[in-house]
């Protein structure tokens, strides 16, 4: 009897830190706004502190409230319209459900007139990393820029593949972002793979290669991005202690030192895209990608 009167006790003082605990996050559900189907792996981002969080597979988020008074929560979806809401700190803002409206994309076929259709590898050549790994957390992008060097005539994206470590979790989920390089600074911006393409690697220390012949996606002429994106399943809304407990999240993808120039861009929540630099004996560090498209000849 004693014992349970305890840990009644110890439960009632315990309940009002859980009840702070809680109002110190912000959670709910990103949702289409037409049919109300959850929209998985869309990012959540405050505006002014430039930290956010990602959804599961099921739509759901949840991450700590603002130091500022107020900020402005910003969502992304792939595929929706950008949507922002004003959030207060001492608001509710438990449950929120967030309605994103959808956007229309019409992508243009390739029609080949009278000419042959062969196939044209760019990006990266080699079979061996370099030293080294990349690794993100979710909602972050690593995204190598896949160059027509040559200026071929080019068709459709046939495939993809990005060469996976042997470390962290190989066949952890992840999702293939393809980009126009029309930001600033030439930065990756424009979707040009608008469905939801999430895949898992049987195992590391090798090359994972997607097919995406079904999409029909024309290849821009100057090349483009290739991306990975950390994603989150199940109820893994965390972020990993790199210096306490060293436990990378999810896969990790190995550099390469062919090019001299860089190409590879980051991407995280509530940050926005960056170049990496980074160069050893005059060669540039760049993630290892590489992609099969269709070279259309005369």
């Amino acid at each position: 009897m004693l014992q349970r009167l305890l840990t009644l006790f110890a439960f009632v003082l315990l309940f009002p830190a859980l009840g702070f605990a809680q109002e110190n996050k912000i959670s709910g559900r990103i949702v289409d706004q037409k049919t109300k189907e959850p929209i998985p792996f869309a990012s959540i981002g405050l505006k002014e502190e430039q930290s956010g969080a990602l959804t599961n597979e099921y739509g759901f988020f949840q991450m700590a409230m603002p130091d500022k008074a107020q900020d402005s929560l910003v969502v992304l979806a792939l595929g929706y319209f950008r949507k922002a809401i004003l959030v207060k700190k001492g608001a509710n803002l438990q449950d929120l459900i967030i309605e994103v409206p959808k956007r229309v994309i019409e992508l243009k076929e390739v029609t080949v007139k009278g000419g042959k259709v062969k196939d044209l590898s760019l990006g990266s050549k080699g079979s061996t990393p370099g030293e080294g790994m990349i690794q993100g957390l979710p909602g972050q992008q690593y995204a190598f820029f896949v160059k027509n060097e040559k200026g071929k005539k080019l068709g459709n994206v046939r495939s993809v593949s990005f060469y996976i470590g042997e470390n962290g979790f190989p066949r952890e989920p992840f999702r293939v972002r393809l980009y126009k390089a029309d930001g600033n600074y030439n930065s990756p911006n424009t979707d040009i793979l608008t469905d939801n393409v999430v895949v898992s690697a049987p195992k590391g220390g090798e090359w994972y290669t997607i097919d995406l012949n079904s999409y029909n996606i024309p290849a821009p002429e100057e090349g483009f991005f290739v991306a990975m994106e950390w994603i989150v399943s199940g109820d893994k809304f965390y972020t990993t202690n790199f210096m306490d407990s060293y436990t990378p999240y999810g896969q990790i993808m190995r550099p390469t030192f062919e090019f001299k120039e860089s190409r590879t861009w980051t991407y995280s929540i509530g940050k926005g895209w960056s170049l990496i630099t980074l160069a050893n004996n005059g060669m540039r560090y760049n993630a290892m990608i590489k992609a099969e498209v269709d070279m259309i000849k005369d």
